[in-house]
């Protein structure tokens, strides 16, 4: 017999094959160039995706692509480097400074296919006019730990880049460029995910210091000089190096929430979609899918038991305890578990799709109705290792860690709640 966990599990097995952009590059392939393919990217997903367009490919390519530590994978042309993520450092500062000598020197025969997966913004670290690597390692950092949503922080990055905001793709005029994406921001905005080296900007720089200011972040003289000159802008949609560009989308949160609920629904599961773009502060999102599980469980609605609750999105994390160990996924679970501790008969999982949830081992974390009690009988204080942003230690107490390593794709989270009593 299948167990609660097991199909959880299966679900997110689902989710995680119809993120795979390896099954869907051989399917989108461009017309070949008259001169050189030029395979370029950046993003935890990023390797996959060049191993898949190598092998799908019929004739040479050649170029550099950047992948967080550990999510390389083996080319046979294509170079293939890792760099930092969350927070930038000197090895993908080094990347995106190469990755735009390559594309620079492309000519209008040639064709430059640029592979961006969500963590991008990390790994092409190439600082605007005047600033240096330690001003983005700060600021990076800072807004890691404000709360700000990913299409702020992107807006922000962006503005502090030269190469993101578009001009990746400025500096690869006039070759033909394509551009695959596998997306991991709410609403699939591909000026937002990996802060859009390759797609116009309409975002300003004052945009992004009224964010700074909102989220009342310390930055340097030069970042402030930098947000506010107009002379250094993103590139904006009417630039004409943008002609004949080609993007297409490989893999959406929303693919993976649909393969998920089928299978549910092959087990027998009423399975409901309660959004793919779903943000806000962790433990606030956990309360209220906690209470949507309640309803569930005591009224039938908006569905009857067995019930699976899908969702998707990206949540945040402001950081206000004394500097725990976990990801926002596992902060999601361990809110969700106090909401849920009487209840009887769920079991839920949560997960950050590129396997590593925040900067630690754990995809994520699984927990039903029996988590709350083995945490009572070994005397763990839950809500002290929620205040302190430590999900991860606490779930590592009861053996509640999702380790599933590096996937090689990248849809943000993904949420199942399964309510069976």
């Amino acid at each position: 017999m299948t167990t609660s966990r097991e199909k959880l599990l299966a679900l997110m097995d689902a989710a995680l094959k119809a993120a795979d952009p390896g099954v869907q590059i051989p399917r989108n392939l461009p017309e070949p160039p008259k001169g050189k393919t030029i395979v370029i990217g950046a993003g935890k997903a990023s390797a996959n995706m060049a191993r898949a367009f190598e092998k799908a490919w019929k004739g040479d390519v050649e170029g550099l692509v950047v992948t967080r530590y550990g999510h390389a994978v083996e080319c046979d042309q294509i170079e293939i480097v890792e760099a930092s993520h969350p927070v930038p450092d000197a090895a993908g500062e080094k990347a995106a400074k190469r990755i735009l000598d390559i594309v620079s020197d492309a000519g209008p025969d040639d064709l430059v296919v640029c592979m961006i997966s969500g963590g991008g913004s990390a790994l092409l670290a190439l600082p605007g006019p005047g600033l240096t690597l330690e001003d983005k390692q700060a600021i990076s950092k800072a807004l890691l730990r404000s709360g700000a949503t990913i299409s702020e922080m992107n807006c922000v990055r962006k503005h502090l880049s030269a190469i993101k905001g578009g001009r990746l793709a400025k500096a690869s005029a006039p070759a033909r460029m394509v551009t695959y994406l596998v997306s991991d921001v709410p609403g699939d905005d591909p000026a937002i995910i990996a802060s859009g080296p390759t797609v116009s900007d309409p975002t300003t720089g004052q945009d992004a210091l009224d964010i700074i200011r909102h989220y009342q972040i310390d930055i340097p003289q030069a970042a402030e000089d930098l947000l506010q000159s107009a002379e250094d802008e993103t590139i904006k949609p009417d630039d004409p190096c943008f002609d004949g560009h080609e993007t297409i989308m490989l893999a959406r949160p929303q693919d993976s929430l649909e393969a998920a609920a089928s299978v549910a629904r092959d087990m027998g599961l009423n399975a409901v979609i309660l959004g793919d773009a779903i943000e806000g502060e962790a433990r606030e999102v956990a309360i209220v899918h906690a209470g949507i599980a309640h309803q569930v469980a005591n009224h039938g609605q908006p569905a009857t038991k067995p019930c699976v609750l899908l969702s998707g999105g990206e949540t945040t994390v402001t950081v206000r305890g004394k500097g725990g160990r976990g990801g926002r996924n596992s902060e999601f679970l361990l809110s969700l578990l106090l909401q849920l501790r009487d209840q009887p008969g769920f079991t839920a999982l949560a997960i950050d799709t590129d396997g590593i949830d925040g900067s630690e081992d754990n995809a994520g974390a699984i927990i039903d109705a029996k988590s709350w009690q083995t945490a009572q009988k070994a005397g763990i204080d839950l809500r002290e290792y929620l205040a302190n942003n430590d999900a991860y230690s606490a779930f590592a107490k009861i053996d509640d860690l999702l380790v599933t390593g590096p996937t090689l794709t990248n849809v943000n989270d993904f949420r199942a709640i399964l309510i069976e009593n």
